[in-house]
């Protein structure tokens, strides 16, 4: 990075962002810091940290993946990074592999896919191809603010329809709202669903770890104008914070039930790689009178560590905290009438449309 890079300077110019710091990824063989040399600077003086998004053009543009805690086998993923910037988020390692740190790197310097719809179809045309549902939000967020000019997520969800291929989405951002059209008719056809993710019901607190995502009121909006689309929606209550938000938990279901979703889902907190220190960081500057017991309730429910990685745990953890918060969730959940697995996707329906020229069948 250049030595005036914001990345590097004082954290009072990086508004609005999670990340406490910038430092290297754990695949660099150095380590930069900032020192202070002395002599006096204008904190007003120093250039705010903007967002930077880069083209990127892959060969291919669905994941798959054999994960057995995961409900999918396959994903598309438009953008690389998330302005959200929410400072619990398991994504933040990938930046790792681009060279770019998992801190304020995964929040400002973003990757966009543009050929995404174009290697979509072609992807789903082919002879070999066998249907099921295609998640979206997997790694980082389809609606996040910059779809708004690139407009890649729509243009895939474009795809789908045409081809009555099934889809699902997570999401915390409300410009899911603008695909109302194409997501309510898929879902009366059984062929999406959506799921809004909601942390907190706190706006502060929200703003603080999730910073450019929409405050929790205006998330409730999208799960209510969706829902009045016809499509499926539920809420994802995640992460559930242990010792910070998981007293929320009947508050949000009970949010989300009244503004019409019909299903309901959760994950403990995951701290990851480089998302255990950037939490930890940001709990100090930020929370620094709970973060010694957020700390030791996270720990207490994943074997003493600040995470366990290990198949059936890393995302619901173990112990009798971590089984309390699920009792709570599921009663809730039952009692609210949310604790549906949501409607079936179907994949009957799929079919690759006819190009110009072709023959069409007379049947």
């Amino acid at each position: 990075m250049e030595q005036d890079d914001p990345r590097n300077l004082p954290e009072a110019r990086v508004k609005g962002r999670a990340a406490q710091s910038n430092r290297p990824g754990r695949f660099e063989p150095h380590v930069r810091a900032a020192v202070d040399d002395g002599w006096a600077r204008d904190i007003e003086d120093l250039p705010l940290l903007r967002t930077e998004v880069a083209l990127e053009r892959p060969r291919s543009i669905i994941t798959r993946n054999t994960s057995p805690d995961i409900g999918f086998d396959r994903s598309v993923n438009p953008y690389r990074g998330c302005e959200h910037g929410c400072i619990y988020c398991f994504a933040r390692p990938s930046h790792a592999f681009l060279g770019h740190s998992p801190g304020l790197d995964f929040e400002t310097r973003l990757k966009a896919k543009p050929d995404a719809p174009v290697l979509l179809q072609a992807e789903i045309s082919r002879p070999r191809y066998r249907v099921a549902p295609i998640a979206f939000g997997t790694n980082t967020d389809p609606y996040q603010p910059i779809e708004r000019e690139h407009r890649i997520t729509r243009g895939c969800l474009e795809v789908l329809q045409a081809f009555r291929h099934p889809l699902t989405v997570t999401t915390k951002g409300t410009l899911v709202e603008r695909d109302a059209d194409i997501l309510g008719e898929m879902g009366q056809a059984g062929l999406a669903q959506v799921a809004i993710s909601i942390t907190t019901l706190d706006p502060e607190l929200s703003r603080s770890m999730e910073p450019r995502v929409p405050a929790p009121a205006r998330r409730l909006k999208a799960i209510e104008a969706l829902a009045k689309a016809g499509c499926p929606v539920g809420v994802s209550v995640a992460p559930v914070i242990p010792g910070l938000t998981d007293s929320e938990i009947e508050a949000i279901l009970r949010a989300a039930r009244d503004a019409g979703a019909s299903h309901a889902s959760m994950i403990l907190l995951r701290l990851p790689l480089e998302v255990s220190g950037l939490f930890r960081e940001w709990l100090q500057a930020c929370q620094p009178g709970r973060a010694a017991r957020v700390m030791a309730r996270v720990r207490e429910t994943h074997g003493g560590a600040d995470y366990d990685a290990t198949w059936g745990q890393r995302m619901t953890g173990q112990g009798s905290y971590a089984e309390m918060i699920h009792q709570r969730f599921r009663l809730w959940r039952r009692r609210l009438g949310m604790d549906g697995p949501g409607p079936a996707l179907r994949c009957d329906l799929f079919a690759i449309p006819p190009k110009p020229g072709d023959q069409l069948s007379l049947f």
